[in-house]
């Protein structure tokens, strides 16, 4: 069956590797973001890896007034329609702690836009009887660290949504993927101190697209994150809230 694969925050380096990917195996494909230039460059880079048609799509997420045109257009596609959701931003915490203003535009980003995307586009989902929403979080919704923690609890928020969401379409044949990646290479994460064990966004994209196959419910990419996080999970609150990383 024709498969249609829309991609918000298309611009990030997980995106686009993942946006190639899904071309490479004959998608439709829908780039979404702020930046048009680049995802017009982006989608002309799909079509020549073999997707079936390529296109640019407006989104913001913190702009829900727009999510519904882009819902009329993948209505118009055939086949099975998927989401893959990439959309986040990561201030750093001391900048957030001198400025809560920050703290707004962080959930919308991480957290409430995409819910409220995803929750206008579920329906088109049902319609069709299947397809797979991937929801990209992080590890640092697992457990509220002092170096993140307003980012942390927006993916967290964003992870809780994502299983609730699971449950609702697998009653009509859809799926949910949430992922976790650990560190990796992209603008987000470039110049932060102590990063180790580094992934590239081919090699997440990959983790990803194993997952989508095997319908997976949660994955960590690379996949040692799941143990990393096991036991962070399970450092007793005394200790833990005296870690400073």
């Amino acid at each position: 069956m024709k498969q249609s694969w829309l991609i918000l925050g298309a611009s990030s380096a997980m995106a686009r590797a993942f946006g190639r990917a899904v071309a490479e195996q004959g998608a439709d494909v829908f780039l979404a973001g702020r930046d048009a230039g680049d995802l017009q460059r982006g989608a002309a880079d799909c079509v020549l890896r073999g997707a079936g048609k390529a296109e640019y799509v407006p989104f913001d997420a913190r702009k829900p007034a727009g999510f519904a045109a882009i819902c009329e257009r993948l209505a118009l596609q055939d086949g099975m329609l998927n989401v893959a959701v990439f959309v986040g931003s990561m201030p750093e915490q001391s900048a957030v702690d001198a400025d809560p203003a920050l703290l707004d535009p962080t959930v919308q980003d991480c957290f409430t836009g995409p819910t409220r995307f995803l929750h206008e586009f579920a329906p088109l989902m049902e319609a069709r009887g299947g397809g797979t929403v991937v929801g990209v979080g992080s590890v640092a919704g697992d457990r509220g660290r002092y170096s993140n923690y307003v980012y942390g609890s927006a993916k967290a928020g964003f992870a809780t949504y994502l299983s609730g969401l699971r449950n609702r379409l697998t009653r009509s044949g859809g799926h949910v993927v949430t992922v976790k990646p650990g560190f990796v290479d992209t603008a987000m994460t470039w110049g932060l101190p102590g990063l180790f064990l580094v992934a590239s966004p081919d090699d997440v994209a990959r983790d990803i697209l194993k997952a989508v196959a095997k319908r997976k419910n949660t994955i960590y990419t690379p996949f040692f994150w799941r143990w990393i996080m096991l036991i962070i999970r399970h450092v007793p609150e005394a200790i833990f809230k005296k870690m400073s990383f």
